[in-house]
């Protein structure tokens, strides 16, 4: 307080609204690949590097690996940020596995898969789609979901090596995170080196899509059943019927692996995760992970301060809002925070601790559709009215 001599009034100007909670960005894609003749200023080995779209990149992608294709799998289908990791071609595919999957070196380097925990600090952005596509074999299908858990990010791999539908579903119990969906088949498109159709990078198609759609209709929408454009076929056959139960898609998608089908395009079909408990649809891991890191992220700025019970009580009301916010965009369907005294001793909060409360509930796709159908001969009356009605005329 000022001890200046003032015969009137002060204005001292303060505000103690709410912080509003921002929700994480989503449309990120993070992903290895390896290009050998790619540009080694633009992308070098084992180093996060931030494209604010893809075709940015393509210039400087070379021709050789799966850099140049997987990024133009994505521009086909979105623009967004993208955070590349070039790895090198080893001596054989084993070798190229272990580039993949990466570590932290002699020299406290993170290599790799493991780069892309460094991409944040390095980019400024963190990378919350995750592939390595025509590189997911198992050993990097598993280091996937070891960085999608530490980055609150969602994988998705390819059944790698599976030519039947057998092979899939056998491959399917290596796995049970909630952060990956698994596909197979692959899509097939054409190959304008080799002149020919060839397999697609089908998991590049999937980052491009996911992150497509979080853009247009959010992160609560799964993957399953949007077209996808530029496909010519799928590269193994996938009996699929809408109305007919025990398809292959159906024996697919129960074993939680999202199968493509063909239905006015080509979609994938499935919405299932490599979890079968609680976070079984790929729609209920995204939504855990953004609401985590939306409210833990937004509560920064309360960090700190007095506890007041006025503090407790913005805080409270900022999750609220943030709830309810998403509550009316359609991504949950519904959420409150409140302060449960059994969680807060005295000596805890004496200790500046403080523990808060909060639900929500996200928003399960329509997987299973019953339709009743009823033969009845109620409406028999109709045509005798309508009859009785034209012979009055």
């Amino acid at each position: 307080m000022s001890t200046a001599y003032h015969h009137g009034a002060r204005i001292q100007e303060t505000s103690d609204a709410p912080y509003a909670l921002k929700t994480v960005s989503t449309a990120t894609i993070g992903f290895v690949a390896t290009a050998s003749d790619a540009d080694a200023t633009a992308f070098p080995l084992d180093t996060p590097v931030l494209l604010t779209q893809p075709k940015v990149g393509l210039a400087k992608a070379g021709t050789k690996g799966t850099l140049a294709r997987a990024l133009k799998a994505i521009a086909d289908i979105v623009t967004c940020p993208i955070v590349v990791v070039r790895v090198a071609e080893g001596v054989d595919p084993a070798a190229t596995t272990s580039n993949a999957v990466g570590t932290v070196n002699a020299e406290g380097r993170y290599t790799g898969l493991q780069a892309l925990l460094t991409a944040e600090v390095r980019t400024g952005v963190r990378p919350r789609i995750l592939g390595a596509p025509g590189l997911d074999t198992k050993p990097v299908a598993d280091a996937l979901v070891t960085v999608a858990k530490r980055l609150k990010a969602f994988a998705y791999a390819t059944c790698d090596d599976c030519t039947t539908l057998a092979d899939a579903k056998a491959y399917r119990e290596g796995f049970g995170a909630r952060e990956l969906m698994l596909l197979w088949p692959d899509f097939t498109t054409w190959d304008t080196m080799a002149n020919r159709e060839a397999k697609a990078l089908t998991v590049a198609m999937a980052l491009g899509l996911r992150a497509k759609t979080d853009q247009v209709a959010g992160w609560h929408r799964v993957l399953s059943n949007i077209p996808v454009d530029g496909v010519m076929g799928i590269s193994a056959d996938v009996y699929f019927d809408y109305l007919t139960e025990g398809t292959d898609a159906d024996l697919l998608n129960e074993a939680g692996i999202t199968t493509l089908v063909k239905r006015n395009g080509f979609r994938f079909w499935g919405s299932r995760t490599c979890d079968t408990s609680t976070y079984v649809f790929e729609s209920y891991t995204r939504t855990a992970q953004v609401v985590a890191d939306t409210i833990g992220e937004g509560v920064f700025e309360y960090s700190d301060k007095a506890m007041h019970a006025s503090l407790v009580r913005d805080l409270i009301d900022a999750i609220n809002a943030k709830l309810r916010a998403l509550t009316r965009q359609g991504a949950l369907l519904g959420g409150r925070c409140w302060f449960d005294p059994s969680l807060n001793e005295t000596a805890d909060m004496q200790a500046g601790k403080l523990a808060l409360n909060y639900d929500y509930t996200p928003v399960p796709p329509l997987e299973d559709l019953t339709l009743r159908q009823t033969f009845t001969d109620v409406y028999i009356a109709d045509l005798k009215a309508a009859i009785t009605s034209t012979n009055n005329a």
